[in-house]
């Protein structure tokens, strides 16, 4: 039975003319989350009250989560925009009557139990899981590379000390305090498959080798990488020193070369591709950064941003194949 349009529904269905960008990405991405999946997850951690007020729906605070995730906002802020726009309500499935609007404690309790029992890693997992069942994301070949997330850095607090778990990292000549986070893609589609947090001060180099597969016959990485084929790790390891690493080399390596003309262009078409490759991985950084507005760490410690950071690149995978026109097949799932 279909459900009951509510009088502000019936307001608004005879005279919407367009759908909002807001809208269509909701139903977008509604189609393509797999959510049978996630409440299977989820489930055997959440609430199971027999006493006292019973518990929000899963389906109700999962969907809410992510609104957080995909808009980056805060807890009272979602649940003020909920009341506000129709196209949020009508993605959770309230109605303000038969299902309330879950208030900014229920998500805050709910998020907490995300990340203290690392559910965040499963969701990422088995979104990787099914893409590679439905012939999504290929093997070969890893792109990877590292972005700094900004913490604040305001003393004003009981404490009167920033986050101990953050560090800061120079870059571009501007110092940074907060935390990075180091991510291998799949070389032929982009698609994210690992993701490693760490404070801001670790360098991308010491983390690469846990962001390769195991099939992996390829590396693709920025010029923070160099020298990365000659560490002890990569050295003694039969897997990983198989590899054929192309790394982006540091300008002022040029000058050193003293080649000639022709050899120099030669080289320099071959870094072009090189830098072309790495486009991939920089378009993730995109999707998280400037269309899910993740640019800042809204928690402290690196356990709750890390949970975060991996749903967040998980959604990332799942936009990436809804605007591509992607569908998991059903019978996978």
């Amino acid at each position: 039975m279909d459900k009951q349009l509510t009088f502000s529904a019936l307001e608004q269905q005879p005279t919407k003319k367009r759908t909002t960008r807001r809208e269509d990405f909701l139903r977008k991405m509604n189609e393509i989350v797999p959510w049978s999946r996630v409440i299977s997850s989820v489930k055997p951690y959440y609430y199971n009250n027999k006493t006292g007020r019973p518990a929000t729906p899963l389906k109700v605070v999962l969907r809410m989560y992510f609104l957080q995730v995909w808009f980056s906002l805060s807890d009272e802020g979602l649940e003020d925009a909920i009341y506000d726009s129709k196209a949020f309500s009508s993605f959770m499935g309230v109605d303000f009557v038969s299902v309330p609007v879950p208030d900014a404690t229920v998500l805050c309790n709910f998020r907490k139990l995300l990340s203290d029992n690392y559910l965040s890693d499963e969701i990422l997992f088995f979104v990787n899981e099914l893409m590679e069942r439905n012939g999504l994301i290929m093997r070969g070949g890893t792109i990877v590379d590292a972005t700094i997330h900004e913490a604040p850095n305001s003393t004003r607090n009981a404490s009167c000390e920033r986050d101990p778990e953050m560090a800061s990292a120079k870059k571009h000549g501007s110092w940074h305090f907060g935390a990075k986070s180091h991510i291998g893609v799949d070389a032929a589609t982009g698609l994210v498959h690992s993701v490693e947090v760490t404070p801001a001060n670790v360098h991308d180099i010491t983390v690469a080798g846990k962001l390769m597969r195991d099939d992996d016959e390829l590396f693709i990485g920025d010029s923070g990488y160099v020298g990365l084929d000659k560490r002890d790790e990569i050295v003694g390891d039969p897997h990983l020193s198989g590899i054929e690493y192309r790394i982006v080399q540091r300008p002022s390596s040029w000058k050193k070369k003293g080649l000639s003309d022709i050899a120099e262009e030669f080289d320099r078409c071959a870094e072009r591709r090189i830098i072309s490759a790495r486009q991939k991985v920089e378009y993730v950084f995109h999707v998280v950064k400037n269309i899910f507005k993740f640019r800042k760490l809204p928690y402290k410690g690196i356990l709750k941003n890390r949970a975060r950071l991996l749903v967040s690149y998980a959604s990332a995978n799942l936009y990436m194949l809804a605007i591509a026109g992607r569908r998991f097949c059903p019978l996978t799932i």
